[in-house]
């Protein structure tokens, strides 16, 4: 769940798993709402007041009558169907791809899936980078990512770069009064390759896409930031923000 307050953003209330709470909702006044959150484990009761409460409950492979047991396949312990790295279940010559295997829930992912899968049957390469699959959050303003986040780069021990440029600073961005959010890079501190970017703008979704295009082909940030981007567009923010995370210092910013 994310909780809305003004502009202030806020997740699960303790990071509770929802199925550790229970909740109930209410009007305080006509301009917002009260949520009140009660631990099932005995953990603090909250009560929060937001503008808008987003509800997330998210979604379950749809396994269930499809008659898998009738053949021989059993599924893990969240209703996904196992697979190995060619797709091929526990029969071999029957496959799986998308929402009812492991891995997000996403058309595009599942759409490479299939390709792949496919061209493996037919005695092809199987290979496809989870790491490169991007996400999308299609709110206004949109979010999109790919890659590693700062969290998991400290956990895997990796050191990184960071950069950062506004959409304030960005012209097109301006020119349609649309500033708000901006472009966040990771890059290998030693190697500049990209690890992860990060956009929280308009037009997200469209930009996390050479993010995307230069992780799965290893490109370092400098590369990026070589390339020239047509003005004035969004996508310069992208290219400023590889360029700050390459060099230390954006040019507009």
């Amino acid at each position: 769940m994310v909780f809305i307050s003004g502009s202030k953003t806020h997740r699960n209330p303790s990071d509770l798993a929802e199925s550790d709470l229970t909740a109930s909702l209410e009007t305080c006044n006509a301009a917002c709402l009260c949520f009140r959150v009660e631990a099932a484990a005995g953990g603090k009761n909250e009560t929060l007041t937001c503008d808008v409460l987003l509800v997330c409950i998210g979604r379950r492979p749809f396994t269930g009558n499809l008659g898998l047991e009738t053949v021989g396949i059993e599924l893990d312990n969240r209703g996904r169907i196992p697979i190995n790295n060619r797709f091929q279940t526990s029969v071999p010559s029957i496959y799986a791809i998308g929402d009812v295997v492991a891995g997000p829930m996403l058309a595009h992912k599942a759409e490479d899936e299939g390709i792949i899968c496919v061209e493996g049957m037919a005695g092809g390469a199987v290979h496809i980078d989870y790491n490169c699959v991007p996400s999308v959050i299609y709110t206004h303003p949109e979010v999109a990512w790919v890659g590693k986040t700062e969290e998991q780069l400290k956990e895997e021990g990796l050191p990184y770069k960071v950069g950062k440029f506004p959409f304030a600073a960005n012209s097109r961005a301006k020119t349609n009064a649309d500033t708000d959010g901006m472009v966040k890079i990771l890059s290998h501190k030693e190697t500049d390759r990209m690890l992860g970017a990060h956009i929280l703008g308009s037009g997200a979704g469209e930009m996390i896409n050479e993010a995307a295009l230069a992780m799965e082909y290893g490109a370092s940030c400098e590369d990026v930031a070589r390339v020239c981007h047509a003005h004035p567009t969004v996508s310069e923010a992208f290219r400023e923000a590889n360029l700050a995370a390459s060099s230390g210092k954006a040019i507009n910013f």
